[in-house]
C-alpha cells in the first residue's frame, strides 16, 4: 500500500506498476526476508561462539566439548541454545545466571571434565 499524493488515500502499490513487475517485487521481498534471517543467524552464531569460549575456559575443555556442554544445558533446561548462550555470555558481564541454567551448566561441565580425564593419554615415561 502507498499513499496517493493527490488525495491522501491509500492505494495498492501494484495498481501503479508496469505489468510483469509483480514477480520481481515478490523476489525482492523474498530476498529481503532471507537477508534478515541470515543477519539473525550471524548474530546467533556469534553469541554461541562466545558462550563456547566461556565454557571451554571455565572447564578447561576442547572447543567441541564446549558446544556439547551448551547443547546439554539447552536440552536439560528445555531452553533454546541461543538463549542459554546469551545467558552465559551476559553472566560473564555481571548479570544473574538463572539457578536452573547454573545447575545444568555445573553438571554438564563436570561430565565433560570427567570424560576428558578418562580419555587423556597417560604421561610419557
Amino acid at each position: 500500500m502507498m499513499e496517493n499524493s493527490r488525495n491522501g488515500t491509500l492505494t495498492r502499490l501494484e495498481e501503479h506498476l508496469v505489468p510483469g513487475r509483480t514477480p520481481l517485487l515478490n523476489k525482492i521481498s523474498e530476498l529481503q526476508t532471507e537477508i534478515s534471517q541470515l543477519q539473525e543467524a550471524v548474530v546467533s552464531h556469534t553469541v554461541v561462539d562466545q558462550a563456547i569460549g566461556v565454557v571451554i575456559t571455565l572447564g578447561g575443555l576442547h572447543p567441541e566439548q564446549g558446544f556439547q556442554v551448551l547443547r546439554e544445558v539447552s536440552q536439560h533446561t528445555n531452553t533454546k541454545l541461543r538463549q542459554v548462550s546469551e545467558l552465559i555470555v551476559n553472566w560473564v558481564h555481571g548479570e544473574h545466571l538463572p539457578d536452573e541454567i547454573r545447575t545444568a551448566l555445573n553438571k554438564a561441565l563436570a561430565r565433560a571434565q570427567s570424560s576428558e580425564r578418562s580419555t587423556a593419554l597417560p604421561p610419557a615415561f
